[in-house]
C-alpha cells in the first residue's frame, strides 16, 4: 500500500509570523513605519483601482529605488532573519513529522502566501517546507534588481494551489497537468488529507475550498485578537478556531494530530472496504461462471 500524503498549507503572515513580514526590518530600513508604509499601498491601489498585491510589490520596489536601497534577491533573503515567529513554530514541523511517522504516513508543508517569497526564503524555518509559493520579483540580469513582479498572490489566486497541490503540479508554469482530469489514483494527495491553517479573511477562499473537499479549515489568531476570524465561525467557513500557539500540547497541535490521526484511519477503512468489495465482486462472478 502506498503510504500516506497529508499535506499542511500553510499562510505565513500572522499565521506562522507575528506580523506582515515586511513589517520586521523592510519598512524601518525605508524609515518608515509600517502604517506610513501600508498607506501609500492603500492609496495607491484605491487611486489606480490597483490589486493590492501589485500595490504593495510597486511600493517597494519605488521606496528603495527613492531611498538608494539595491532591492535583489539577497537583500530581501537577508531580511528573513529578522521575523519572528508565534510560540512553538521553530519546533512544531520536527514534532508533525514524527507524529505523522509514528502513524504510517507523510506529512508534506506547504506555503500559499501573499507575503513575499523572498524574505521567506531567509527564514529560519525555510528549509522546512516542501514548497513556498508566494510573490516574487523579477530582477534584471546587469544590476540584479528587482524590476517587476514574476508571480503575485491574492487571496483568490491562493486557491489553485491547492489544486496543484493535490495533482502533484508544483511546477508553477506546469498549466497542462494543473487543468488536466486527474483520477484519485494518479493524484499526490487528495484533498480529504489536506489543513489549511490561515489567519483570516484573506484565507477565506482557501478555507472554503479545503473544507468543501472535505479537508480541514483551521484559523489562528493572535492573543487577544480573536474578532477578526468570529465571521468565520459564524459563517461556517472553517473546522476550527484557536490561538497562533504551535507549541506542544496546544490546542492547534492537538486539532492538526487528530486530524491526522482521522484521515489515516479514513484510508484504511477504505481500502479495508474496497478489498472487501473486490472479493465479492470476485466471489459474485465466480459463481455467474459456474
Amino acid at each position: 500500500m502506498k503510504k500516506l500524503v497529508i499535506a499542511i498549507l500553510y499562510d505565513f503572515d500572522k499565521t506562522l509570523c507575528t506580523e506582515d513580514m515586511q513589517n520586521y526590518s523592510f519598512i524601518p530600513n525605508l524609515g518608515l513605519t509600517p502604517k506610513e508604509f501600508w498607506a501609500k499601498t492603500g492609496v495607491l491601489g484605491n487611486n489606480h483601482q490597483m490589486d493590492k498585491i501589485l500595490a504593495y510589490m510597486f511600493e517597494m520596489v519605488k521606496q528603495c529605488k527613492e531611498k538608494n536601497i539595491p532591492l535583489t534577491k539577497e537583500y530581501l533573503n537577508s531580511l528573513g532573519k529578522h521575523i519572528k515567529f508565534f510560540p512553538g513554530v521553530t519546533t512544531w514541523f520536527s514534532r508533525i513529522n514524527n507524529f505523522a511517522a509514528k502513524l504510517g504516513a507523510t506529512v508534506e508543508h506547504y506555503v500559499v502566501s501573499s507575503g513575499t517569497k523572498e524574505i521567506i526564503d531567509g527564514s529560519s524555518i525555510a528549509h522546512e517546507f516542501n514548497k513556498i509559493y508566494g510573490c516574487e520579483f523579477l530582477y534584471d540580469e546587469k544590476t540584479k534588481e528587482a524590476i517587476w513582479p514574476k508571480m503575485a498572490i491574492n487571496f483568490t489566486l491562493k486557491t489553485q494551489f491547492i489544486f496543484r497541490i493535490s495533482k502533484g503540479a508544483f511546477d508553477i508554469i506546469d498549466e497542462e497537468k494543473l487543468n488536466s482530469d486527474t483520477p484519485d489514483s494518479r493524484r499526490h494527495v487528495f484533498y480529504r488529507n489536506m489543513i489549511y491553517i490561515g489567519d483570516g479573511m484573506t484565507d477565506i477562499p482557501c478555507m472554503q475550498v479545503v473544507k468543501d473537499k472535505g479537508g480541514k479549515a483551521i484559523a489562528v489568531y493572535r492573543s487577544n485578537d480573536q474578532e477578526h476570524v468570529s465571521k468565520l465561525v459564524h459563517d461556517a467557513r472553517i473546522n476550527f478556531v484557536c490561538q497562533a500557539d504551535y507549541s506542544q500540547n496546544s490546542s492547534l497541535e492537538k486539532f492538526v494530530l487528530m486530524s491526522m490521526e482521522n484521515m489515516v484511519l479514513y484510508e484504511k477503512l477504505r481500502v479495508k472496504e474496497l478489498k472487501q468489495l473486490k472479493s465479492f465482486q470476485n466471489k459474485f462472478d465466480g459463481d455467474l461462471n459456474d
